[in-house]
């Protein structure tokens, strides 16, 4: 029988989701709309958060469906995985413009529960038919980015633990969701107030970097896996704490692309498209990937990479291991880009900026201009994480150099 977390578990979980995370820290607002996605084995949870929000006052917008699974020949577990194997090109870049554009016109804040019944459910699909399908769907995705950008949309991810999923993390389903509990501080008695303190803290040091950003030329990370420079660029900020994403721990920023040069090797596996791939490497010279493997599922490595923009830097991230609670694998990128150990983690994303970190009013900046100050533009953002030791040294302008990250630790 699988594990399920105590009904005061769920209930301080959707609480945290719906009167923190949403609102960028303040939680919704009474009559606001948020759309809740979950696919069933998140039922649970997706109940929580569906009472919550009635309980603030809110409506909800349900985007609840099956689970996902790889079945044999006889029987297809999957509509995702029908879909693909058997849509013909005008299906694959079906866009229903007018229905999206409805829904993003209609919600306020988007609540997203990752819950994979099996981790594998894609594997062996044509990875050219998911990329040709994340291409259809793009203006969805950049017309809430937009309105976000307007501030007048939030958003937020969490996990539901799932018995695949921890049997990929290699974890007993009570295991997995000890991780969880912890890291989202659902075993305090008011976890919203401790989020608030660990947000202040994180706070305190993206102020610093901010304060650092304009004297910086590029910044350079060095280690056993990496040898990477990466080029801040002009009018750069780095943001941290907003409530998207439950946990984060992370701050980052959005880097130029095109001062990106050198190789880092990760060694967390990368979950994508619904399957795994191991030992990736990439070299970047003049702001591109012009050398990828991986150790396990390469073609699906190199049809991403080779997705508009996907060769480019989007995301350049750093977690503090003294923030975060977690310790262990999860076999999912929400929590693995924020775990703790004894070196922090380092991520960085292959496709789209986040133009959010454009040091200014972002609802102003317009796509011409943020070419111009290399934000990349892409349908892909794909995090990829190290967990091995590593000390980034800013090389500022001035010619003077400032280590501002070492051994898991920012040291500004």
């Amino acid at each position: 029988m699988s594990y399920t977390p105590s009904d005061k578990i769920l209930k301080k979980y959707a609480d945290v989701l719906v009167n923190f995370a949403l609102g960028g820290g303040k939680g919704i607002k009474k009559g606001e709309v948020v759309r809740v996605s979950a696919s069933e084995s998140a039922k649970p949870l997706f109940m929580a958060v569906c009472n919550a929000i009635v309980d603030a006052g809110g409506h909800v917008l349900s985007n609840y469906g099956p689970d996902e699974e790889h079945g044999d020949k006889r029987r297809n577990l999957s509509v995702t995985r029908y879909f693909y194997e058997h849509a013909k090109p005008h299906q694959i870049s079906f866009f229903p413009k007018k229905y999206l554009k409805g829904v993003v016109s209609e919600m306020d804040h988007s609540v997203f529960l990752l819950a994979e019944k099996d981790p594998h459910a894609m594997e062996g699909v044509d990875p050219k038919k998911m990329m040709a399908r994340g291409l259809a769907l793009k203006p969805f995705m950049d017309w809430r980015h937009m309105k976000e950008w307007k501030g007048k949309f939030t958003w937020t991810i969490a996990l539901y633990g799932t018995p695949g999923m921890a049997r990929e993390a290699g974890l007993s389903e009570k295991e997995y969701w000890d991780q969880i509990i912890k890291a989202c501080y659902l075993d305090k008695p008011d976890p919203i107030k401790t989020w608030k303190k660990i947000y202040r803290e994180i706070d305190s040091y993206r102020a610093r970097l901010n304060k650092l950003s304009p004297k910086i030329d590029y910044l350079h990370a060095t280690g056993p896996d990496m040898d990477l420079k990466i080029r801040l660029g002009e009018k750069r900020a780095w943001l941290a704490g907003s409530g998207r994403n439950i946990p984060s721990f992370e701050i980052f920023t959005s880097p130029d692309w095109r001062g990106t040069e050198g190789w880092i090797r990760f060694n967390q596996p990368l979950y994508r498209y619904g399957a795994r791939v191991t030992g990736i490497q990439l070299w970047f010279k003049d702001g591109l990937v012009v050398k990828s493997s991986a150790k396990t599922n390469e073609r699906l490595l190199k049809e991403m990479i080779a997705t508009k923009g996907a060769n480019k830097i989007g995301e350049y991230s750093l977690t503090d291991k003294r923030h975060s609670r977690i310790t262990k694998f999860m076999a999912e990128t929400l929590f693995d880009e924020n775990m703790g150990g004894p070196y922090g983690n380092t991520h960085l994303a292959l496709g789209m900026s986040y133009r959010d970190t454009y040091a200014g009013d972002v609802s102003k900046l317009t796509g011409r201009e943020a070419a111009r100050l290399g934000f990349n533009d892409s349908s892909v953002h794909t995090d990829i994480i190290s967990t091995t030791r590593r000390t980034v040294t800013a090389h500022l302008k001035d010619g003077s150099k400032k280590v501002i990250y070492h051994d898991g630790r920012f040291v500004l």
